[in-house]
């Protein structure tokens, strides 16, 4: 009863961020105590000003006031414990003779776990840092109307964003190990929806651009079905028995758009939902349409595709696999023709999907499309070009 009556005074002397004895003990106006520095480091990265025992937000930041009372309790606390240890722990053992103490032990123990928070905090502290820079960067990039240096300054942003995932931490550092990592949690949080509202504005920026664009009969395979609105393409069994033509595809299940353009910006989306393959981007006017090409910007195309439901790329040389947190359902394209620049988007997620850029176009571009084979009916789904939606 004795040792269990203890066990509950030592609570009341630790710091409920470091969960370590007091140091400096400090009161702030909600009535907890918590040790200076600790307190002080947790309203230097909070959001909010806040007691992290009862979540009280204090409006300006709290004068801290040392706690004299307390820091009497600990120092008499402290000194029993070095003068009459066996009195506050029931399981410490004397050592036998020749035997190693089991403080020692102890003390080695903690000195390396010590060190191990130490390296851990600074590296959080560092991330902590780097967010916040990236976070200006963001913050800037939200008034750019310059396409291309949205696109190659939030691709960096984006990048550099890839933290270390911390899955599981071992080690239990004696300061204030909690309160960094959920700063850098909020953080990191913070910086994604900024980036995300970043975006939804991009998006917003160049949908305004938006051109009527159909399809072009004279340039579909012979296994294409096209909606009368010529809105609409899939892909048959069986080639149709029709006239070739220079323009038309002969081998590959691909059409493109009547309209061309050799300058300015311009902007449409495409519906791909229910389809396992797709392809989609622009084209130069000059493609070879009579031979199996690969998908390419030395040969003429810039475009993204999917396969197998969820295999989706970018179509350089060599390809660049594209991980998507979801699956687009409409494809925004938009090309900018002076600056070089392609630009894919989820439009319903408002993602950022892939962007070519320093393109060099010599010739007209049209958009290109691809509903690829029917697959036994596994993609039976067409591409649907729709018009856009405007949102304030």
């Amino acid at each position: 009863m004795a040792t269990a009556g203890r066990v509950r005074c030592e609570d009341q002397f630790l710091c409920s961020i470091c969960l370590d004895v007091f140091t400096d003990p400090v009161t702030i106006p909600c009535g907890h105590n918590f040790c200076k520095n600790c307190i002080t480091e947790h309203f230097n990265v909070s959001v909010q000003q806040k007691c992290p025992m009862c979540n009280e937000v204090f409006y300006t930041r709290p004068q801290l006031k040392i706690n004299i009372f307390v820091s009497q309790m600990v120092a008499h606390f402290q000194h029993q414990a070095q003068h009459e240890p066996n009195i506050y722990s029931s399981d410490q053992q004397a050592a036998k003779p020749g035997e190693v103490p089991c403080d020692v032990c102890t003390e080695e123990k903690q000195r390396t776990t010590e060190k191990q928070a130490e390296d851990f905090i600074k590296e959080l502290e560092q991330e902590i840092s780097e967010l916040r820079n990236r976070r200006i960067e963001v913050e800037k990039l939200s008034g750019s109307e310059d396409h291309l240096h949205f696109v190659q300054r939030f691709t960096s942003v984006n990048t550099a964003l890839s933290m270390k995932t911390r899955t599981k931490v071992s080690v239990r550092p004696p300061s204030y190990e909690g309160t960094v990592v959920r700063a850098v949690s909020q953080l990191e949080d913070k910086l994604r929806q900024d980036m995300k509202n970043l975006v939804e504005a991009e998006l917003r920026r160049v949908q305004q651009y938006e051109v009527d664009v159909t399809l072009d009969p004279d340039t579909a395979s012979p296994y294409l079905d096209l909606s009368d609105d010529e809105k609409q393409v899939n892909c048959r069994d069986m080639p149709k028995n029709i006239q070739d033509n220079p323009k038309r595809f002969s081998i590959c299940c691909n059409i493109l758009g009547k309209q061309s353009f050799s300058s300015g910006r311009f902007y449409f989306e495409v519906q791909v939902k229910g389809k396992t393959k797709w392809d989609l981007g622009v084209a130069r006017d000059s493609i070879n349409r009579k031979a199996q090409v690969t998908l390419s910007p030395q040969n003429g195309y810039w475009t993204i595709w999917l396969r197998n439901g969820s295999d989706y790329k970018a179509r350089t040389d060599p390809p660049v696999h594209l991980s998507l947190k979801s699956s687009p359902q409409k494809v925004g394209v938009f090309v900018d023709y002076e600056e070089g620049l392609v630009c894919f988007y989820d439009v319903d997620s408002s993602a950022l999907i892939y962007s070519f850029i320093g393109c060099c176009f010599s010739d007209k571009l049209l958009p290109f499309f691809s509903p690829c084979r029917n697959d036994g009916g596994k993609n039976s789904a067409p591409l649907i070009i729709t018009p856009v939606r405007h949102t304030e």
